[in-house]
Formats: C-alpha cells, sequence, structure tokens
C-alpha cells in the first residue's frame, strides 16, 4: 500500500511553547462527505482516559454526520477507528493486538478502513512502526486534527493509499463538532485542553499540545443546552482542569467557572484532572458553596516523598498536598477522595515507598488508580538509570493495593445504613433484576429494580450492604 503523508509527528516540534494566540476552529463538514457513508456502518474503539472518550464522541458524531451508522459487530463495520492512549505501555500493547485481531477482519472484508488515532500516532516511533509493519492500517491522526476526519476518509476511499497526517503543534480549540454521546443523562464537557506541566514520567505534553482554555461562554452555552435537553450530570475535563482559565489571562478561574455553572441549573457538577499545585482556595470554597459539585475529588498525589515528587516534576511538597487535603475536608466534609499513585520511579528506595503508604494512612483515601511505572520514550525520567527489580515493584503494587483496597472498602461501609441519593445509569452487570448508578461521592450503587423509566433519574436507595468494589441497597419507595 502506498503511503500519503500530509503531515508527520515531530517531538522536537510538540516541545514547543510559544506565546501566541489559539485558534478557535468552528466545525462545518463539507456538502461532498456527508453521503460518503451511506449504507456502511462504522465502530470506535476508545482506549485511555475520560479526554479520549469525549474526542471519540466527536469522532462518531461526525461519522453520523458523513451518514454511517454504529455497526451491531464492531470488528466487522467498514470503518473502524481506535483512539489511542500513550500514558502506559501496556496501553499500546492491548492495542497492538486489536490490530492483529482486525487484520484477519480485513483479509476478509479488503474494502474495511482501519484507522489508529489519538496519543499513539503522536508519538514518532509509533507511526513509523505503523508504516514499516501495519499495511493494512489506512488512516493515522493524532489529537489535533479529527475535524480533518471527513477529509482523511475521503482520501483513503479515492486512492486506496495509507493516509497519514499527526501534526506536532501547540493545538487548537474546536467548537460545534457533532457529538454522539455515550448516555443522554450525563455528559463529558471539555474546559480545556493540552498540558504545561512536564512531568518528567509523562508524554501527555507532547501528544496533547500546550494548555489552552475554551472561552467561558462556550462552556457555559454548551452546559446550558444540556440542561435543557435533561441532562442530569456534567463532568468538567482537561488534563489539569484548575489551571482553567490562566492562559486567557482574564483573572477568571476554575472557581469561577464552577459558580456560574452551578447556576446553570445542571443537577450535578464533577470535574478530573485536578493538579495539587493549582488547586486554589477558590475551587474549593465553590465545592463548598455550589450545590450541584459534587463532594468527590480526585487529586494525583503520585507519591508519599518529596524527593521522588521533585524528580518528577511535580511542583509540590508532601506538606503542601496535606495542607490542601486538609482544607478540603475542613471546608466539605464527608468529602471523597481519590487519587493516582506510582510505584517503582526509577530509584525509589523502600523508605521512600514507605513514605507514599504513610501518606495513604493519613489522607485516607477511598480509592486509587495505582501504577508500576511506565517508561516513555521521550520523556526526561525515560534517560534515567533504575536499579529496582521488576519482582521488587510487582511487590510494592501489591502492598499499595492492599491499603487502596481497604480504602475502598471503608469509604463504603460509612454509608451503611443511610439513605443515598443514585443517578441511574442502567441495568446492573451485577445479577438479574438489579439497576446501578452513582452517588454523589462517586460510589457504584446496585439496587432491585427492573424500570427502564429509572434510566437518568436521581432515585433515593438504602444502603445494606458493603463490598470492596460498590454497594448494594434497596430502594425507597
Amino acid at each position: 500500500m502506498k503511503n500519503i503523508r500530509l503531515a508527520m509527528p515531530s517531538l522536537k516540534d510538540a516541545r514547543m511553547r510559544k506565546k501566541k494566540e489559539i485558534p478557535t476552529i468552528y466545525y462545518q463538514m463539507e456538502e461532498k462527505y456527508r453521503k460518503l457513508g451511506v449504507g456502511k456502518t462504522y465502530a470506535v474503539f476508545t482506549y485511555g482516559c475520560q479526554g479520549n472518550e469525549a474526542d471519540s464522541e466527536v469522532m462518531a458524531g461526525i461519522l453520523e454526520e458523513m451518514g454511517y451508522e454504529t455497526a451491531q459487530d464492531p470488528m466487522t463495520a467498514d470503518v473502524v477507528i481506535l483512539n489511542t492512549c500513550a500514558i502506559r505501555e501496556n496501553a499500546e500493547q492491548r492495542i497492538w493486538g486489536v490490530l492483529g485481531q482486525l487484520k484477519g477482519k480485513k483479509r476478509e472484508n479488503p474494502d474495511m478502513i482501519i484507522g489508529i488515532a489519538g496519543c499513539m500516532p503522536q508519538e514518532e516511533k509509533t507511526t513509523h512502526k505503523i508504516l514499516e509493519s501495519y499495511d493494512f492500517i489506512d488512516l493515522v491522526f493524532g489529537t489535533h486534527n479529527k475535524d480533518h476526519l471527513p477529509k482523511l476518509l475521503y482520501q483513503a476511499y479515492m486512492t486506496k493509499a495509507k493516509v497519514v497526517e499527526v501534526l506536532s503543534e501547540e493545538g487548537n480549540i474546536l467548537e460545534k463538532a457533532p457529538k454522539k454521546r455515550e448516555f443522554h443523562h450525563k455528559a463529558w464537557v471539555n474546559i480545556m485542553y493540552g498540558c504545561d506541566e512536564f512531568c518528567t514520567y509523562c508524554i501527555v505534553p507532547y501528544t496533547r499540545g500546550k494548555e489552552r482554555s475554551r472561552k467561558k461562554e462556550d462552556i457555559l452555552k454548551e452546559v446550558e443546552e444540556l440542561v435543557l435537553k435533561g441532562y442530569q450530570e456534567i463532568t468538567l475535563l482537561g488534563q489539569n482542569v484548575n489551571a482553567y482559565g490562566k492562559d486567557l489571562q482574564t483573572g477568571y478561574t476554575f472557581g469561577d467557572l464552577l459558580y456560574d455553572l452551578d447556576r446553570t441549573g445542571i443537577k450535578r457538577i464533577r470535574f478530573t484532572t485536578s493538579h495539587p499545585k493549582d488547586l486554589d482556595e477558590k475551587t474549593i470554597r465553590a465545592m463548598r458553596d455550589c450545590p450541584s459539585v459534587m463532594p468527590h475529588l480526585h487529586l494525583p498525589v503520585q507519591s508519599g516523598d518529596n524527593e521522588i515528587l521533585r524528580k518528577m516534576n511535580r511542583k509540590y511538597t508532601v506538606e503542601e498536598y496535606m495542607e490542601k487535603i486538609r482544607l478540603l475536608k475542613e471546608s466539605v466534609p464527608g468529602i471523597s477522595l481519590t487519587t493516582d499513585i506510582i510505584v517503582g520511579f526509577p530509584n525509589e528506595t523502600e523508605e521512600q515507598f514507605q513514605r507514599t503508604l504513610d501518606l495513604v494512612d493519613r489522607v485516607q483515601f477511598e480509592g486509587a488508580f495505582t501504577f508500576i511505572y511506565s517508561k516513555r520514550e521521550g520523556t526526561p525520567a525515560s534517560l534515567l538509570e533504575d536499579e529496582i527489580t521488576e519482582e521488587e515493584k510487582h511487590q510494592r503494587l501489591y502492598r499499595l493495593n492492599e491499603k487502596v483496597n481497604a480504602g475502598y472498602l471503608k469509604g463504603h461501609q460509612r454509608f451503611l445504613g443511610q439513605v443515598v441519593e443514585v443517578l441511574v445509569d442502567g441495568f446492573s452487570k451485577n445479577g438479574d433484576g438489579m439497576m446501578c448508578g452513582y452517588t454523589p461521592h462517586l460510589k457504584l450503587t446496585h439496587f432491585k429494580a427492573q424500570n427502564p423509566d429509572l434510566i437518568g433519574t436521581v432515585v433515593s436507595v438504602k444502603i445494606t450492604e458493603a463490598k470492596t468494589w460498590f454497594m448494594i441497597g434497596e430502594l425507597c419507595e
């Protein structure tokens, strides 16, 4: 298969951070693309963070505007797009495995279009690997140009070539793009894109571009429209939502946005991801004052040792982190706190790891995403020598998870006998005759019911059982 290389990734270009105005792109599809997908099906596979899930909703919306319909069997769709994650090596390995399965499907249907999008193509080595070893892939594009999907598909159909367009730039802001939302009662809402933190272990600043905030008017309008459509909950998205507005230099901050969103009438507001460095008192006050802002915060700490935090370039100390935890617990009594933790950062000592375990005890997290450090090519940490054995890294993860899992359980046990408000997502996979949803504290709750009319509504449930990963209750009449 010949290649059409419209643009190739460049790590050097992806590092750039220039002081220039970020362009806002208002999406509009060209007429010649509108019926390209009539009579054809599509599937979008999503890997990684909630930002990728929101991007996939845009890709699905664009495909449906082109006439494509959702495939009943995603593996046999006419167009299959893998929206990828590059933050950890094991995520990439899963994606290569799925591509291996799709290769066989394409043999059965040579007209199938297979695309790989998102963060993986933003890595130079990945795109070169695709060009050299994956002849059956038709489209390669990154995080900055999902609005180009109609053009790229059209070229793939017309030329029968592999079309590659990966932009290594500071990024843009896309407005008015169609979205095929996964739910009809809760929605992802991007408030900003990109990241300027440059944690030494993380590839995201290179794959997502610089921090850039949407205008508050565009965010408020989107949420107001969701309220009119009956949505109950929004989750505000950004690599570092607490930095919202800093690039606009208007003095309008994330805390201000929360106060304004609370006045839209949306019932529940969540947000992710927060950076401890930028979590300020105004945001904490908004969590206290705004009824719609839920009493849960995911605040990644990554390590409980100051030297490791310095090597990670996290820009805060354990003491500063703990002071913000104190303010949160004081301002929002009963708040549920969750976090991210990395074990086995290059040359982390047992004493340093023990400080992380101690911090988990002090904060009393009610859940955590825990990971063994994953070397990402192009990041400063990838150049560090590492003498920790794989066996020791896995042992540390096991010890950490014992504490974290106990925190999950304790966080659920505190609601035993209480009546909680559950926003119902749908029917439960936990057992026949059960439905499920989430409480304000983000506790997954199952209860006996078989009424589809409850989906998207808030119901009262009395908690009767507390498990490690979820709660079980009885629907209150």
